[in-house]
């Protein structure tokens, strides 16, 4: 910043005012005849000229300082030099200095509290919400924005968190009442479960800040307890049929055909089936529970899915082929990546093949095709994949609770194929996981066509 030049004017005009006691003498002794006219003027203009030469330095040091403190006040880096002859204003100027240096580095370490600060939110897995007395919303962290949407601040918190209990609870802690925790369940395709602690800011932080509202994810805890409880409720009813059957034989074994050569080898045959079906649905079981486990938390994963459905057609291929049928996937080379985890995305066309397979009529191809889908999917664009089958069809009113657990169209049929009832009501987790959509249509005598819609991965991604 440029020093500007000394202000004249102004030197002239405070040299005039401290001059003036003198001209006022001056004037008294003209008056009472003591000072000749000449005497008198003579006086006032040494008194002037020695005035402003020896106030004129100070004026100007005052300007610079002056100026000096302007820069301050503006921001500037480097204050303007301070040259001057008064000893005056070098004592001001170098306390201004002083002065700029304590408040930049006052300024430089209330910003680096700040961004740690920032980056201490930012780096918290739980949401966390700073609310104002008013109840809107004044600074939210990324975990925040990724559960409820950007532009949050300036929001009253009722636009973002549609609880009443929070709400009301957010209310009693901001007219001055004692922190609280409230739990919620926020509805959705994967229903969330939340605990949401509200605590006072007393006082109020600088920007306005009177509570903080942090959420701490139960969805994980709810979900492995639900889920206990389902696999004891199920695996109990599933398992007593088998495990009763296997009860009977062995008691058979050791009595009435412990020596019976034929009855031993056809009884070990049907034991070992059983074995078979009682493995196959824990291990479903157990499947199914670790995808609901983690059914809240979208996979982010680039999926190829020409890759995946080659290798799910490879590796059904002698199966269909033991029913004189075919797998016949379409072209599916020019399809973008999708966002997803490759292994679930496996499990589900492996789920839906082997389906085909099992109940189309032998002879018959299982198709296979893949496109863009005219449908958005969690707000994206979409493929979809359908798995056709030339099977006998499904009455309409099946149709809605195919993908229930251990739900069956034909019981009988379905446990003499080896069925567990939990490949759709798998299928149908993962497809939820991914933020996807199942859509299954059927006509009697024509098959089924079961189509998964999954969203495109982002270019970045």
């Amino acid at each position: 910043m440029s020093r500007r030049a000394p202000p004249f004017p102004a030197i002239l005009l405070g040299s005039l005012a401290l001059s003036a006691p003198a001209f006022v003498v001056l004037a008294v002794l003209a008056i009472s005849g003591e000072l000749g006219a000449g005497t008198v003027a003579l006086s006032a203009l040494a008194v002037y000229v020695g005035v402003t030469l020896v106030a004129g330095p100070l004026f100007a040091g005052l300007d610079q300082v002056k100026q000096a403190l302007d820069a301050l006040t503006e921001g500037v880096p480097a204050l303007p030099e301070v040259d001057t002859l008064s000893p005056t204003a070098r004592d001001l100027s170098r306390a201004v200095v002083r002065l700029g240096r304590a408040l930049r580095q006052t300024a430089a370490g209330g910003a680096a509290a700040r961004a740690g600060a920032e980056a201490v939110l930012a780096a918290l897995p739980d949401p966390l919400l700073l609310i104002d007395r008013d109840r809107r919303i004044l600074s939210a962290n990324p975990a925040a924005t990724g559960l409820f949407g950007p532009r949050l601040q300036g929001r009253d918190l009722a636009g973002a968190l549609r609880a009443p209990g929070v709400l009301a609870a957010a209310d009693a802690v901001l007219r001055g009442g004692a922190p609280r925790t409230v739990d919620i369940d926020l509805p959705g395709p994967v229903e969330r479960h939340l605990s949401a602690q509200i605590t006072p800011l007393d006082p109020p932080t600088g920007d306005g800040a009177a509570a903080l509202l942090t959420l701490t994810d139960l969805t994980s805890i709810k979900r492995s307890e639900r889920m206990r409880q389902d696999f004891v409720a199920n695996a109990s009813h599933e398992l007593r049929t088998p495990l009763a059957t296997l009860t009977g034989f062995i008691e058979t074994l050791r009595g009435p055909a412990k020596d019976d050569q034929a009855a031993r080898e056809r009884f070990l045959s049907i034991m070992a089936d059983q074995a078979s079906r009682m493995t196959r649905l824990v291990d479903d079981l157990l499947s199914l529970g670790r995808i609901e486990l983690n059914e809240h938390l979208p996979p982010k994963d680039r999926v190829d899915l020409a890759r995946v459905l080659a290798t799910v057609a490879d590796s059904l291929e002698q199966r269909a082929a033991r029913r004189g049928m075919r797998i016949d996937v379409g072209p599916v080379d020019d399809l973008p990546a999708v966002l997803g985890d490759a292994d679930e995305l496996t499990q589900v066309f492996q789920n839906l093949i082997d389906n085909a397979i099992k109940y189309s009529g032998e002879g018959t191809a299982v198709e296979v095709s893949a496109a863009l889908s005219p449908r958005r999917v969690a707000g994206m664009p979409a493929v979809q994949v359908a798995v056709r089958d030339h099977g006998e069809g499904i009455l309409p009113e099946h149709l809605p609770r195919l993908t229930e657990r251990f739900y069956r169209v034909d019981p009988a049929r379905s446990r003499e194929l080896g069925g567990t009832g939990l490949g759709l009501a798998i299928v149908k987790h993962i497809v939820n996981h991914h933020r996807g959509l199942l859509d299954i249509t059927s006509e009697l005598g024509e098959g089924s066509v079961f189509i998964v819609h999954l969203p495109v991965a982002p270019s970045g991604a």
